[in-house]
């Protein structure tokens, strides 16, 4: 089974641009499609990006398309989230997690879970 350990959040300002990381562990990882989804206090996890198993086709919620890129390389067992122009309202803790079947924006579709980043956008 994968272990999933998310890295690289951080304050950034409004405007700025980061990379998070999600390493897994163990050799399936190219066997599941991939998700990065988002949590901010007081509201509920939303769906942010997705990728399928091969790396070719991907998604993207409708408030971080074009700003936001999801990749993975699948000789490293690295997810990766590249966020460009961050907002406030990207403010969040941001989890990767893995599914059986790419294309789902909904958690309760993915059934591997890391422990989360922050990123923090000031404006």
């Amino acid at each position: 089974q994968v272990q999933l350990v998310e890295s690289g959040g951080g304050l950034v300002q409004a405007g700025d641009s980061l990379k998070l990381s999600c390493a897994a562990s163990g050799r399936t990882f190219s066997t599941y499609a991939m998700g990065w989804f988002r949590q901010a206090p007081g509201k509920e996890r939303e769906f942010v990006a997705g990728i399928s198993k091969g790396g070719i086709i991907a998604n993207y919620a409708d408030s971080v398309r074009g700003r936001f890129t999801i990749s993975r390389d699948n000789i490293e067992n690295t997810l990766y989230l590249q966020m460009n122009s961050l907002k406030p309202e990207d403010t969040a803790i941001y989890y990767c997690a893995a599914a059986d079947y790419s294309g789902s924006v909904h958690p309760g579709d993915y059934t591997l879970w890391g422990q989360g980043t922050l990123v923090t956008v000031s404006s």
